[in-house]
């Protein structure tokens, strides 16, 4: 048989071609499916939110468990699947079908999220859904396993890095399992795992924008030191610019000293100037942040 007609069959399952650009990988091991709806801890009461959810071998497990499952689909051929499998069935008033994207869509209320989402958007949509507003209880996701790695990976760790310091800032995280490629239909390139993310709230008292700013600086180079780092004329240039928009906007009047110097002796003084990011955790940079804070120095 041809690759290509071998690979299509393959992506097919009650007649339907997956879309392998859109992620479409449907989960197939129901041991994986009842294992992911345990660690969701799903209530009678919980209205639990699902991203993705294919020909709905996820949704009808979660059906049975929760009053109301809100399933966000954007591909049509799905959504009649999904709609044919409850049709007539004790379960058909309990799901709801939102058709459209889900980093486009406005998120209703939900208790819980639990979902097999397209690897493609794992960044967007984890940040979408810690945005969310009122807070759900927790998510119970499947990512691409590298993904995962990086969301719990702790200072010192290879795969530690920006995403991992943001994630963490806003929200417990905690790897719950690893999911083999050939648990999906049709398998993906990459392992899979499992992920909990527990949103804290209240959440920390800082500004988000101001805070993903000063992360992004440090992990440009995460192995050089914070020295080396706010040394580079193009980030004095900018805290700067900064600086003077900062005293504008709040009439105050501006400190002529050099912003090189301001910068390196809160590094030194307060023993940041030999730290490297990769080793540094939350405390680090909210301690980091404040200090700079403190002298009018911003990064937004």
């Amino acid at each position: 048989m041809p690759k290509a007609v071998k690979d299509k069959d393959r992506a097919r399952h009650h007649g339907i071609e997956f879309d392998k650009t859109r992620g479409q990988h449907i989960l197939k091991n129901p041991l994986i499916m009842d294992a992911i709806v345990e660690k969701a801890a799903i209530k009678s009461t919980d209205v639990v939110l699902e991203i993705g959810p294919g020909t709905g071998n996820l949704t009808m497990r979660l059906l049975e468990r929760a009053k109301k499952v809100i399933a966000v689909e954007v591909d049509v051929r799905m959504i009649v699947e999904l709609t044919k499998r409850v049709q007539g069935t004790q379960y058909q008033k309990k799901l709801q079908i939102i058709q459209g994207d889900v980093l486009k869509v406005e998120l209703p209320f939900f208790d819980a999220c639990v979902a097999n989402i397209p690897y493609n958007i794992s960044s967007p949509l984890t940040f979408k859904l810690l945005s969310h507003r009122p807070f759900f209880r927790c998510a119970v996701l499947m990512y691409q396993q590298e993904f995962a790695m990086r969301l719990v990976a702790k200072p010192a760790d290879q795969l530690y890095c920006r995403l991992s310091v943001n994630t963490q800032l806003l929200a417990d995280v905690a790897h719950l399992l690893k999911v083999g490629k050939n648990n999906f239909r049709p398998p993906p390139k990459v392992e899979s795992s499992v992920v909990r993310i527990q949103p804290k709230n209240p959440p920390p008292p800082v500004n988000f924008v101001e805070w993903d700013g000063l992360v992004r600086l440090c992990f440009s180079r995460k192995n050089k030191t914070l020295g080396a780092i706010f040394r580079q004329t193009s980030v004095v240039e900018m805290l700067e610019d900064n600086y003077k928009t900062y005293c504008a906007v709040n009439k105050i009047a501006v400190d002529s000293s050099p912003m090189k110097e301001r910068v390196l002796k809160i590094l030194t003084d307060n023993d940041f100037d030999t730290k490297r990011s990769a080793k540094l955790d939350l405390d680090d940079f909210l301690r980091l942040l404040d200090l700079f804070n403190q002298s009018a120095i911003h990064f937004s």
